[in-house]
């Protein structure tokens, strides 16, 4: 089963071992139309986007303004209605998938952790790239090179242990960090 979740933050558990601990928010969303044998359509507030198309949805599903967003999620339902959080309840490991943190154009050292030149001494290579391309043969650049370039922003799932889930406040407690920033938008999926 799949669930919108928003990162709060991370903390720490008290107690004789104490670990690490990831705080996820569930969204409430509502499961508008059911496909038996796969993904069902869910509405979910997120902003405050609206235009014609929105307002169509809303009206064909009979949903309140503030359900703005639609996404297609396996969930546990069997009808039209609130999206159900039993499976998190009993949940054992999820995968959660975010977007890390987006860190811009950045050199060959902070993206791919090359170690650079000496800091002194004159060398005048500090933090630059070194070679790229070979002689005569092939007389290009290889395709794949680890250059400077675009670093962050981009989709990753990991695996997490599930320590708690707080039905009523929609708070899922999942051991270790989860990528992506406090605030940002993912979805989780229960393994087991």
């Amino acid at each position: 089963m799949e669930f919108l979740v928003e990162k709060i933050g991370m903390s720490r558990t008290l107690g004789e071992v104490s670990n690490a601990v990831t705080l996820l928010k569930v969204l409430p969303a509502k499961v508008v139309k059911v496909n038996a044998e796969g993904k069902s359509l869910v509405a979910y507030s997120r902003g405050k986007a609206m235009n014609k198309a929105i307002e169509g949805q809303q009206k064909a599903y009979n949903l309140s303004r503030e359900f703005n967003k639609f996404a297609s999620l396996v969930v546990d339902n069997k009808e039209v209605g609130e999206q159900e959080t039993a499976s998190l309840e009993a949940a054992v490991e999820l995968k959660a998938t975010f977007k890390t943190k987006g860190r811009g154009f950045t050199g060959a050292m902070k993206r791919w952790n090359f170690a650079g030149g000496p800091g002194a001494h004159g060398s005048r290579f500090h933090r630059r790239t070194g070679s790229i391309g070979n002689r005569e043969w092939p007389g290009r650049v290889q395709k794949g090179k680890k250059m400077a370039g675009q670093y962050g922003n981009e989709t990753v799932t990991v695996k997490c242990q599930v320590i708690s889930f707080d039905k009523n406040a929609g708070v899922l407690v999942v051991k270790g960090s989860v990528p992506g920033a406090n605030g940002g938008f993912g979805k989780v999926k229960v393994v087991k």
